[in-house]
């Protein structure tokens, strides 16, 4: 799989931009684990060009992550235009849109997967984009914005004549929010539409190795890109490539590997982010790295409520020398966000 002229190779793996977690320490963990591609987390358009702390901050990209690709989201025009221009001087390998977040103060101003309701200024938008930047653009979206208008299949056509280098299409409608199942029969229509030559992303659900395969062979699609199922559980990208490879399933880290994954996260968080907030957006990550573990209530409570770096370095060896070699028999759930 190619996007523009970016080699991806075969089937490979996407980790979806996520607010407040695909942040760099977390991208790092995810590359370590054998993601292909990874995203910013999204960065409003209206904050850029106004020189927001943190959407400036969003922009920075490292050498070792490579490939990735800033991803923005906004309701006007000119604003997402100036915005992915200041993007590509970042020096992504792509520049991504969001018509995708179904977030209500979002998709309610027309922006994210509010676009959905307004599709030809979607398009207008995109092709907008793609003539002002020399990189690839892609698309995320969703596959309509409720069960009335579920209308991907033509519209990922249109999208396609604007210039885009690939598109991921999320499974559910905007009305579906997370709820539900992904639809990704509609994802394979896509893909295999007759019109449709730019690469197919399918995104929705994807939390096994065993899942992943069936999509891949299933519906054809040229990558798959997996969100929610990474957090608290980056070595998913990992297990999914031996899979693929090998058709064999490797056994859930032990608390051990799990400890020491967790240590290494936290002390590149804390190389990016000011102690207190590293600490407050690692705590999503702490409590699914270790989910499943037997009498687990008390020692996650002081887990999750601690500031202090060393009481949570202590606690982590509590779970290593407590829970050791154990390993959680569940592999496949969707894990909290």
């Amino acid at each position: 799989m190619t996007i523009g002229n970016i080699v991806l190779g075969d089937r490979p793996l996407f980790l979806a931009p996520m607010e407040d977690i695909t942040d760099p320490s977390f991208r790092m963990i995810c590359k370590l684990n054998g993601a292909d591609f990874m995203y910013t987390e999204f960065i409003s358009s209206e904050g850029l060009i106004r020189d927001g702390k943190k959407s400036v901050q969003k922009l920075n990209i490292y050498e070792y992550e490579r490939p990735i690709g800033i991803q923005i989201y906004g309701h006007l025009i000119e604003s997402m235009v100036e915005a992915a221009i200041m993007a590509e001087k970042a020096n992504p390998d792509l520049i991504d849109i969001n018509f995708g977040c179904p977030v209500r103060k979002i998709s309610n101003r027309g922006a994210g997967a509010g676009m959905l309701r307004n599709t030809p200024f979607m398009i207008e938008m995109t092709r907008a984009i793609v003539r002002a930047v020399r990189i690839p653009v892609t698309v995320k979206t969703r596959i309509g914005w409720d069960d009335e208008s579920r209308n991907i299949v033509e519209l990922a056509k249109q999208l396609q004549d604007t210039g885009i280098s690939a598109i991921t299409v999320h499974g559910r409608t905007r009305a579906q929010l997370y709820k539900g199942k992904a639809d990704w029969t509609l994802i394979g229509e896509v893909r295999n539409d007759p019109g449709m030559t730019i690469p197919v992303i399918g995104n929705g659900d994807i939390d096994s190795p065993v899942k992943a395969k069936d999509m891949f062979d299933k519906y054809g699609v040229d990558g798959i890109m997996i969100g929610r199922a990474s957090v608290g559980r980056p070595w998913i990208f990992r297990d999914i490539k031996h899979y693929l490879r090998t058709g064999e399933l490797l056994p859930e880290p032990t608390v051990n590997e799990k400890a020491e994954l967790a240590l290494t996260h936290l002390g590149k968080s804390l190389e990016f982010k000011e102690g207190k907030r590293a600490i407050y957006e690692m705590r999503r990550h702490f409590s699914n790295y270790f989910k499943g573990l037997p009498n687990f209530k008390e020692t996650r409570l002081r887990l999750l409520t601690t500031t202090d770096i060393d009481e949570i370095t202590k606690i982590i060896d509590e779970i290593r020398n407590r829970w050791g070699d154990y390993r959680s028999e569940d592999n496949s759930a969707v894990y909290e966000i």
